[in-house]
Formats: structure tokens, sequence, C-alpha cells
């Protein structure tokens, strides 16, 4: 029984250092990763910030402001949801996804996935979608969110949508990453302000003719920074989970490797207790 309890130990052990090897393997890969993911999500931001800023003077600048895209009503809700192609990387899909799934519980709600585990989760869920075309999300680029922001701008206009929501991951730092769901239409008009000494903007156009034209922009810019934020948050993800498989798989060879050093003494002293009885 000893001979047959160390060869089955021995051979969890090298099952448990393959583990380990794979599981470094796509730490190094995603803490490699991370570094590109992280500077493309710092230099996406101004970006958005200057376009956001922009357009909330543009909607500031007269108080007979009117645009569809300000205009609330409660109705049907498009769901942008942004998460990963593979899992492997802790929570980050299962967060956003529970997230979504309670954003849109007694909604009616239609989801444009951006990420395999989006689009597997939701057809799960018989939840109707927008589009499949851009469910890859490790294939998406800036195009493509630019692309994605016209069809909604007119969806929006058309009456298909009264609300478009995007959903992704927010990455706080490379040990913290917050799921967040950001609504993109329609905007929220400021409240009337005081006068004050800043001049006035001028615009080749009026100011609708302006605000309309850049609605498509800004939505790709925030689109495309949601994505670049989601991509460095699971990238952080995935290189804290293979840390801590990592880590598991050294504890249970050290654990393996006690009870096999046990299993080894006990043998050899049944042994030599029988050859001490057979003398």
């Amino acid at each position: 029984m000893a001979g047959v309890s160390m060869k089955d130990i021995k051979s969890r052990i090298r099952s448990m250092e393959s583990t380990k090897q794979i599981t470094k393997a796509m730490e190094m890969v995603a803490a490699s990763k991370l570094r590109g993911a992280q500077d493309r999500a710092v230099s996406s931001r101004p970006y958005f910030e200057t376009l956001y800023a922009t357009m909330n003077d543009i909607a500031d600048s007269t108080m007979d402001f009117v645009s569809p895209y300000l205009t609330k009503k409660e109705g049907k809700t498009l769901f942008i949801v942004i998460v990963g192609d593979r899992g492997l990387a802790g929570g980050y899909n299962s967060n956003i996804l529970k997230l979504v799934q309670s954003e849109i519980a007694g909604k009616d709600a239609e989801v444009l996935p951006i990420g395999k585990k989006a689009l597997d989760y939701f057809k799960s869920k018989q939840v109707p979608l927008f589009t499949e075309r851009y469910a890859e999300a490790a294939d998406l680029t800036i195009g493509d969110c630019f692309s994605i922001s016209k069809q909604l701008s007119k969806a929006f206009l058309a009456g298909e949508f009264d609300q478009i929501v995007v959903a992704y991951t927010n990455f706080v730092s490379v040990l913290a990453q917050t799921p967040a769901a950001m609504q993109l239409l329609p905007l929220k008009k400021p409240e009337k302000k005081e006068s004050t000494n800043q001049g006035d903007i001028l615009y080749e156009g009026d100011s609708e003719e302006v605000f309309a034209a850049i609605i498509p922009e800004y939505l790709g810019g925030v689109i495309y920074g949601a994505l670049c934020e989601s991509r460095a948050s699971e990238q952080a993800a995935r290189r804290a989970a293979m840390d801590s498989a990592t880590q598991n798989a050294d504890d249970m060879i050290d654990d393996l490797s006690l009870k096999f050093n046990r299993a080894r003494q006990a043998a050899i002293t049944q042994e030599i207790t029988e050859i001490v009885a057979g003398s």
C-alpha cells in the first residue's frame, strides 16, 4: 500500500509542477501585455476628456439649446458590454456580467456584446442582441469603435433605443479594477448657470449642428476609452489570478512533498521492522 501511495503522490507532484509552469508562463504573458494595455488606457483619457469638455461647452452655450440627444425618455435600453474572450482572469468577466444582469433586470433591454464571454452569457440568458459582429474583443480596433458609434447614433435618433449604456471595467491600478456602467445617451444638459466673464464660443454652423456632428465622435471616443480600460483591467486581473494560482501550486507541491517524504519514511521503517523481526 505504501508503494502505491507514494507512486500516486509522486504523480500528483509532477502534475502540479506542470500546472505551475503553465500558470507562471501565463502570468508573464499577462504582465507583458499589461504594460502596453495600461499605456493605451492612460493615453486615451485626454481624448475623451477633451471631447466631453467641448460637448458640455456647446450644450451650455445657449439656454434655448434643443437636441434629441438631450431628451430623456423611459423606454428601451441598449447595453454595450465589454468583457474578455477568455477566462482565467479571476472575477474580471463575472463581475461585469453580474453588474449588467442586475441593471437589465425588469427592463426592456438589448445587449451589444464585445467579448466572447459576453456573447455566450447573454445568449444563454436569451437576452436580445443588437449585433454579434463585434464579439471578438481582442480584434476590436479604434475604427470599429467609431463604426459602432455611428450605428448607435442612427439607432438612437430613429427611436430604436431611449437609453444607451456602456458597461466596462475601470482600470484603477494594477491591483484594483472596478466594474462600471455609464450612460452615454441621452446626455444630461447642464443646469442654468449664473453668467460669467468667460467669452462666448463661436462655431461654424449653429451649436445644434455642431453638437449633432460631434456626438458620434464623442461616443466613439468613450467606447474606445472603455475598451482600453477593460483590456488593461483584464490583463491585470489575469496576472493576479495566475500569480495566485502559481503560489497555490507551490503550496500544494510543498504539501505533497511532505506527504511523500512521510510515506517513504514509513515504508523504510516498515522494511527495517520486518528485517529485524525476521532475524
